[in-house]
């Protein structure tokens, strides 16, 4: 089995069409033809279905994607490495974020990783802290900042706690208050219509868990959103929602209420894959994102941050 060869398949995986992949490829078409097919006969089993002109994978070839994937990313991820080691370059960070974090804490510290070390290239990926688990299991990021505890306790990540943030109950600030008194319980969410994101953000399952354990199933006004829509949607009067304190920042359209105790809280971690070594720049970027962190006053942090980088 060839490298170029998974590089052919992943490419007509995506593409769905052996000629457009030959092109993306920059190869002749015979040419991949004739790799997939040398790859389908050492594996022993057809990788794609070709019926009527549409191209799909065979459950052979669905098995071979997650790994192809994994390998051909972890075989980029070592030219970048041997490369800083020889000089050839000066280093990338691929670094997944849930969009709370994007808009906030995370901006300041890019800012100031970029000035001090401007020849690393910086590619952020925005997503939900489970999205972002995944692709940070398939090689498609060296660290991701991810929300405590993994759902299944995976013991493929390396992570280290860096905050602890409480959730609040945001609703429109030119509106009436969501409740009488300075806080809220979770049974007051009973019968208010919630603003709920989309599948794959933590603060969503959070939500969901809380509410069902004080017995009752949330009302949802409208389901599926990003951070950012999310809180348009509550600016518009459309529900109330349980967000992070964090994203209250430079949002004065908005009023958030605190939770009463016991509080929903979540734990902000940087993780990276166990069994792949982060290249230099990813670990040159780790340590300076925790004396970042570190290097921050109170005031800077606010009072719904709690800093806890090696406590754990």
């Amino acid at each position: 089995m060839q490298f170029q060869q998974l590089s052919y398949f992943l490419a007509v995986a995506e593409t769905r069409h052996f000629t457009r992949a030959a092109e993306v490829s920059r190869v002749a078409q015979p040419s991949l033809s004739k790799q997939i097919r040398a790859l389908e006969e050492e594996l022993g089993a057809p990788l794609f279905s070709r019926v009527r002109g549409n191209i799909t994978l065979t459950p052979a070839g669905e098995a071979l994607l997650p790994l192809a994937q994994r390998i051909v990313t972890d075989l980029d991820t070592a030219r970048h490495e041997i490369g800083e080691l020889a000089g050839m370059r000066k280093g990338r960070v691929r670094l997944g974020a849930t969009p709370s974090l994007c808009g906030g804490l995370l901006a300041d510290a890019l800012a100031g990783f970029h000035t001090r070390f401007p020849g690393v290239e910086l590619q952020v990926e925005e997503s939900g802290s489970r999205d972002l688990i995944r692709a940070l299991g398939n090689g498609e990021l060296d660290l991701a900042l991810i929300i405590l505890p993994l759902q299944s306790n995976d013991p493929a990540f390396v992570t280290t706690p860096l905050l602890r943030e409480n959730l609040v109950v945001v609703s429109p600030a030119d509106g009436p208050a969501p409740t009488r008194g300075r806080s809220m319980r979770v049974t007051d969410l009973r019968d208010r219509p919630l603003v709920m994101f989309r599948r794959g953000y933590d603060v969503r399952e959070a939500t969901l868990h809380a509410c069902r354990n004080a017995g009752f199933e949330p009302t949802l006004a409208v389901e599926g959103g990003e951070m950012d829509a999310v809180l348009r949607f509550v600016e518009a009067g459309l529900g109330i929602a349980v967000v992070p304190s964090m994203v209250l920042k430079n949002r004065p359209g908005l009023r958030g209420t605190p939770l009463a105790r016991p509080r929903l809280q979540r734990t902000i971690a940087l993780a990276h894959r166990r069994d792949v070594e982060p290249m230099h720049s990813a670990k040159t970027f780790h340590r300076y994102l925790l004396r970042h962190l570190t290097g921050l006053s109170r005031a800077e942090l606010g009072s719904d941050l709690e800093l806890i980088a090696g406590e754990e």
